[in-house]
């Protein structure tokens, strides 16, 4: 009877070879582990006489950012590669393909994307991608507008979010984003020099609330099929194009979730740039994140409207101000949930390499301080913004500066 077993190097080669219209029958198959995720095994096989490649995806019983005392349901590897099909129906050319899925092994085999970059990586370079802001938006909008209630018949809607429901890692995101970091918690991980900034935040009842209140709309808010995890680790980007990965975290949930992390990972690394260096273009490329996010809520609010119009199905969206007050609730919800993606990086389990990498544990301070009073300010005045630029007007306040490049 066959049974899952964890692959290395050898069972995934051996694995491939076994997969149908893969590979030729002369294939010079060779294998490489690359993942440095928390979660999953990674490999690379690639046809040494062909130069065919493919990833093989296999999530792992346990989380290894902890070990094996933390068990992880296997049917996320399900949830991850129904979701890339979906996306690619809906947005392709933004999500890898899927070529197979095994539930038993918990694998996905998928498109290689050895010629992208982890975008994480290429903003600590300060790689500038000018076509990035168009391709995210582009594919917030129709992910997000193409699963929810507006575009899908309400049976329909009802069946995909009970497809997609994923209890184990939605209760990581709970306890990690929404709850652990707003207490002494077991988990928290943080610098020892912002730890009295740290404590104002334990102290802070209407901070929490605000928070609570985020929480809530995070387990209630089944607006449309989320990523759940879309931070810049889960983005790969070229000079051309750009792929989302790595939707294990997926769920119907609200729809500003998913936007709200990317923006509070572009802030993060707008936060880290001074630590790495003092000079003038550590303004410069801040600035440049900045444009960034608003360019990237203008091509999804473009979108979104555009869907608006030619694909709802729900009736009453030919109601007047129906859409600007949804898109306003969006955007809202978007702040507060880019400003908790930011404080949990900083206090929580899970942080980021874009300020871990700052060798002078004071400077990081410095970055892990403004990441916190940045955070904080998104959650506490999220209804007081109106369009995208009293977000970054709000962070350029804080950090002391304009936003003109």
């Amino acid at each position: 009877m066959l049974q899952y077993e964890t692959l290395n190097e050898y069972r995934a080669l051996m694995y491939a070879r076994k997969l149908k219209d893969m590979f030729g029958k002369n294939a010079q198959l060779v294998c490489r582990e690359i993942g440095d995720g928390n979660l999953n095994l990674v490999f690379q096989i690639t046809d040494k006489l062909s130069g065919t490649s493919i990833i093989v995806k296999q999530a792992l019983t346990y989380a290894r950012v902890v070990g094996e005392s933390w068990p992880l349901t296997l049917d996320r590897a399900r949830i991850e590669s129904q979701a890339l099909i979906i996306q690619h129906s809906i947005c392709p050319g933004f999500v890898p393909k899927v070529y197979h899925y095994d539930p038993i092994m918990a694998v996905t085999v998928m498109e290689d994307l050895s010629n992208y970059l982890i975008m994480r990586k290429g903003l600590a370079a300060r790689k500038r991608y000018p076509h990035f802001a168009r391709h995210l938006g582009v594919y917030l909008a129709r992910t997000l507008y193409l699963t929810s209630d507006f575009a899908l018949p309400s049976q329909v809607k009802k069946k995909k979010a009970a497809q997609f429901t994923n209890p184990e890692m939605c209760k990581i995101s709970e306890d990690l984003i929404f709850t652990d970091p707003y207490f002494n918690s077991e988990t928290n991980q943080f610098n020892p020099l912002a730890a009295e900034r740290i404590e104002e935040i334990w102290n802070n009842n209407p901070l929490k609330l605000e928070v609570a209140k985020l929480k809530a709309g995070f387990l209630t808010h089944a607006e449309a099929l989320i990523h759940g995890d879309l931070h810049t680790g889960s983005i790969m980007v070229s000079e051309e194009g750009t792929k989302v990965i790595d939707p294990e975290f997926s769920f119907y949930g609200p729809v500003g979730f998913d936007i709200g992390v990317v923006f509070g990972n572009l802030l993060l690394s707008f936060v880290s740039h001074g630590g790495h260096t003092q000079d003038a273009p550590e303004r410069n490329y801040q600035a440049y994140l900045l444009a960034t996010i608003e360019q990237i809520w203008g091509y999804f609010e473009q979108t979104f409207r555009e869907l608006w119009e030619k694909e709802s199905k729900e009736r009453m969206t030919i109601v007047p101000g129906l859409l600007d007050s949804y898109l306003l609730h969006v955007l809202e919800d978007c702040a507060g949930y880019a400003g908790c993606e930011m404080i949990r990086r900083i206090i929580g389990l899970a942080h980021v390499s874009d300020l871990e990498s700052i060798a002078d544990p004071n400077l990081r301070a410095e970055g892990e301080k403004l990441a916190l009073s940045i955070g904080q300010k998104l959650v506490l005045e999220r209804r007081q913004i109106q369009d995208i630029k009293d977000v970054t007007c709000r962070v350029s306040e804080i950090a002391g500066y304009g936003t003109n490049q």
